[in-house]
């Protein structure tokens, strides 16, 4: 059976590479609005199972991995920033505070229409910086793409006070972990 990852982030198919060596990458198209009556945890695990079923007429016979990150501080959804004035803005808006990443995922089997789905939490808490420390680090990474402006796998880390959940992967997008389960119960040993 095929493995599908319905994202075309680079992030998450650099994760999945860990676990797996043979799969491919299909981009879903979906409206990934926020439904006016549901929480961020809610939003992340729809958007994931979206993602799945988005790709299961193209893939009848696989397992299609959907995930989605919702990332918020103060009722607020941090997003990609896609450039420095934005990228600085939102980073000043962490600054001393704690946000919180919900990362769905859902393993759908296309095949029979079965599918897992669960979100994983993380919380991070930020330093006090100044902005020409906040400058420097977008400059450094130009984390530009990714959900609350920086990369926590590299300078990113040096803008975090603290940082809580089982597993660090969830900040990059792709709850390996729980993936990993999600597999053994379809049969599928990644070791």
């Amino acid at each position: 059976m095929d493995i599908v990852l319905a994202s075309s982030s680079p992030y998450r198919k650099q994760l999945l590479s860990k676990i797996l060596s043979n799969f491919r990458c299909a981009s879903p198209d979906i409206d990934e609005s926020k439904l006016a009556t549901e929480n961020f945890r809610e939003m992340a695990e729809r958007l994931s199972i979206e993602k799945a079923h988005a790709l299961s007429e193209q893939f009848p016979n696989s397992l299609i991995i959907g995930s989605d990150q919702v990332a918020c501080i103060d009722e607020q959804i941090l997003r990609k920033p896609l450039n420095k004035e934005n990228n600085l803005t939102q980073l000043k808006l962490c600054q001393g505070k704690t946000a919180y990443f919900y990362t769905g995922v859902c393993l759908l089997n296309s095949k029979t229409g079965e599918y897992q789905s669960a979100v994983e939490n993380y919380a991070t808490t930020f330093r006090n910086l100044n902005e020409q420390q906040l400058k420097n680090y977008i400059d450094k990474e130009q984390p530009f793409n990714c959900a609350g402006g920086f990369k926590m796998e590299g300078l990113g880390i040096s803008l975090f006070k603290s940082i809580e959940g089982q597993d660090p992967n969830i900040l990059i997008g792709l709850p390996l972990i729980r993936l990993v389960e999600m597999f053994e119960n379809e049969g599928i040993q990644v070791i």
